[in-house]
């Protein structure tokens, strides 16, 4: 096999070399289908030119039979195989399958095959593998960084970049295991091209990507071919004929949700319903469901083989729609997809085109519907708040480390102040910046300065900002809304903006002929009873966090002599309780109203406890004292139970907080001046207003039943998630 370092020369002029691309797209598309002249010359740039190129195109333009047949070419020349770096590896399924057709073999090296690595590499090196895609975050595992990826780079044709947005911070998916490809294209020999791949980037994400895959980039080149030392930028108009937009706005989730459950049938095909929050996605499910519709949840908390089987109903028309978050997105490819429904605005008009996209690539007309709904923005906000931390906190996990011996995440967990996932990102993005490294056993100091980049950070924030409001003025524009949404884009096919520029001819605005906004009664009626019933389980907290011996804690293990699963109302993004719970609890402190108490009893007289409580004891809350009180009081009235008042926080208690678990069990711990409980014989049902992560109730519940409860049952108004 030629190295890649090796320069294997291939004749430009050689009147077979586009042919032979020619018969590899009728291979993998179709016998009628032919390259298109943008497609020709990213091919041409990569395989004759050995250039570095960026291509911007919309969905269903054909990126993936760009690289496919790149590298199909590149190993008739003799060169290395193509590593194609893709968050999708689950997702690419059928563009692998579709490529095997045109005898390009593909593999896969990820977390599920690590024991056939060495195989895999082993097929690599004696040319059997034409295709290799990883995932960015193999890229700093360390086994496959210190030891496969040398060779990757040292042998690779081409280095494909998937969902290059990923790359840039700028982008609306930005992911920090996306910044190591970085490492792997400064390992690259000269002659090795790089091709980057995305449907969605505007001018700063564009020139964020091109620069961090060239040696060399000017945006005077965008769209044009420009010299050789440059990044090759192709940009195609995002305009998609078969898309036609609409917004419908209604007056509460209720109505919003009664409207889809009537008028889903209607929808041609089977489809995607997106919603902002895993909560929103199942109560969807379950609404829709109960109406007769065959539909699934589809979020980031579901099984990987559960959604591979979602994933082949929905391309199988098994199912009218998958109800699901922003988890199914990026590379889910169904080109007869015949709508897109958004119960909830995404936060950014680019993030919201990359989604529609998966609607009407092989179709004449897909409908693209927008429910946008009142609690959008606090979402919104509730994500933007927990972006990248501020200095101080990310300082402290550089503090926390060493040069010589290695923290794994969970031992570093209760040493800092973030919970798990945010100090995951931190610690990739102090990687890709070269402060820390990941190694075996966890991570270590490299001991490099390191700068925080507060300016960078403030712009990334009034960039989401401008985002956010360019999705509300989407829903509020009298205009065409394709074109809305392309200039978002920077879409180099649309014209300036003037008088004179067509609309689409498609969208609500263009026509003028809107869905019926109509909602039927009985629907309605249903609708809302299903989304008013109240009550969910609290499942118990069972496992202490790690290293709370560190922080001076005397707690550790499972969690014995602790709460008993409890209940709550609902969730504050609960489709029908949510919006009645947020509004409660943003009010003045007042009384719990007679129709909130109501439902609590509801709940309570469907508990389906062990043993029934004997007594009530009301957390104080420093929000909603009168809240929390009234509500414990009316309940030991109504269900005959010892009123034992307000169980007090210990004065001069600081309020919590700490973001991660180990340290809000150690802010929590000793918390309040808890009475001599033994003479109580029965459970004690435990008040609160709203829960969140749950250390509250099960730290109280800890004390209480340390003096001398039988059992404590907590109680909420509201949870978080």
């Amino acid at each position: 096999m030629t190295s890649a370092s090796e320069t294997t020369v291939i004749d430009t002029a050689a009147p077979d070399l586009r042919e032979r691309a020619e018969e590899l797209l009728r291979e993998l598309a179709g016998p009628g289908a032919r390259l298109r002249e943008d497609q020709w010359t990213a091919i041409e740039a990569l395989v004759v030119q050995r250039r570095r190129a960026l291509v911007v195109q919309r969905t269903g333009w054909g990126k993936s039979a760009v690289y496919f047949i790149a590298a199909k070419l590149l190993r008739g020349a003799g060169r290395g195989p193509t590593v194609i770096v893709s968050p999708l590896l689950a997702l690419m399924r059928n563009q692998v399958a579709a490529a095997e057709r045109a005898g390009v073999v593909a593999a896969t090296i990820n977390s599920g095959n690590v024991t056939e690595w060495d195989d895999i590499h082993a097929r690599v090196a004696s040319g059997e593998i034409d295709v290799l895609l990883v995932s960015p975050e193999r890229l700093n595992n360390p086994d496959f960084r210190d030891q496969v990826l040398p060779r990757l780079a040292a042998d690779a044709g081409l280095v494909v970049i998937d969902e290059a947005h990923c790359v840039s911070d700028w982008g609306h998916d930005f992911r920090p295991d996306y910044r190591r490809i970085r490492t792997l294209i400064a390992d690259l020999g000269s002659d090795v091209p790089v091709l980057a791949t995305t449907a969605t980037a505007n001018d700063r994400v564009v020139t964020d990507v091109a620069t961090q895959i060239g040696a060399e980039f000017d945006p005077t080149y965008v769209g044009s071919t420009g010299p050789s030392d440059r990044t090759l930028v192709l940009r195609g108009t995002l305009d998609r004929e078969s898309l036609h937009l609409s917004v419908v706005r209604f007056g509460d989730a209720v109505e919003r949700t009664a409207w889809l459950a009537g008028h889903l049938r209607t929808l041609d095909g089977s489809g995607i319903v997106y919603t902002l929050t895993v909560a929103a996605a199942h109560d969807l499910a379950d609404v829709l469901n109960e109406h007769g519709h065959t539909v699934a949840a589809y979020t980031g908390q579901t099984d990987p083989a559960e959604r591979e089987a979602l994933e082949s109903a929905l391309l199988n028309n098994e199912v009218k729609a998958l109800i699901a978050t922003s988890a199914l997105g990026m590379g889910f490819d169904k080109p007869d997809l015949g709508f897109v429904v958004h119960v909830g605005a995404p936060s950014s008009p680019i993030a919201y085109y990359q989604q529609v996209g998966r609607a009407g690539r092989g179709t004449d007309r897909a409908e693209v519907v927008l429910l946008p709904g009142p609690e959008d923005a606090r979402i919104w906000s509730y994500f933007a708040s927990v972006a990248f931390p501020r200095e101080h906190i990310v300082r402290s996990v550089l503090d926390a480390l060493e040069f010589d011996r290695p923290l794994s995440t969970a031992a570093l967990e209760p040493l800092v102040e973030l919970n798990r996932s945010r100090l995951e990102m931190v610690l990739k993005v102090l990687d890709v910046d070269g402060a820390v490294r990941r190694v075996r056993g966890g991570w270590i100091s490299t001991g490099q300065q390191w700068t925080y980049d507060a300016d960078r950070y403030e712009r990334l924030a009034a960039a989401r900002e401008v985002e956010q409001q360019a999705m509300i003025d989407y829903q509020a524009t009298t205009g065409c809304r394709m074109n809305f949404l392309r200039r978002q884009l920077d879409d180099p096919g649309l014209p300036a903006l003037d008088a004179e520029t067509p609309g689409c001819g498609r969208c609500d605005n263009c026509t003028g002929t809107r869905p019926d906004a109509t909602v039927d009664a009985a629907s309605l009626a249903s609708t809302r009873a299903r989304l008013d019933r109240p009550g969910l389980d609290l499942a118990p907290r069972k496992q202490w966090p790690t290293g709370l011996g560190k922080l001076g804690i005397p707690l550790s293990g499972k969690i014995t002599g602790g709460a008993d699963t409890g209940r709550a109302l609902g969730r504050l993004t609960d489709l029908g309780w949510g919006q009645r719970l947020r509004a409660l609890l943003d009010a003045p402190d007042d009384p719990i109203p007679d129709s909130v108490f109501d439902a609590c009893v509801t709940v309570l007289r469907e508990w389906k406890w062990a043993a029934r409580p004997i007594a009530v004891l009301a957390l104080e809350s420093s929000t909603h004292p009168v809240l929390t009180a009234t509500l414990a009081a009316r309940l030991a009235e109504v269900g005959r139970l010892r009123d034992l008042g307000t169980l007090p926080t210990r004065p001069g208690r600081p309020p919590v907080s700490a973001a991660n678990s180990a340290h809000r069990v150690a802010a929590l711990h000793d918390s309040w001046e808890v009475p001599d409980l033994s003479a109580i014989e029965g459970p004690i049902l435990l008040v609160d207003a709203l829960t969140d992560t749950g250390w509250t109730l099960t730290l109280a519940a800890h004390a209480l039943r340390a003096a001398g409860a039988d059992a404590v049952l907590p109680f909420a108004l509201a949870t978080v998630t």
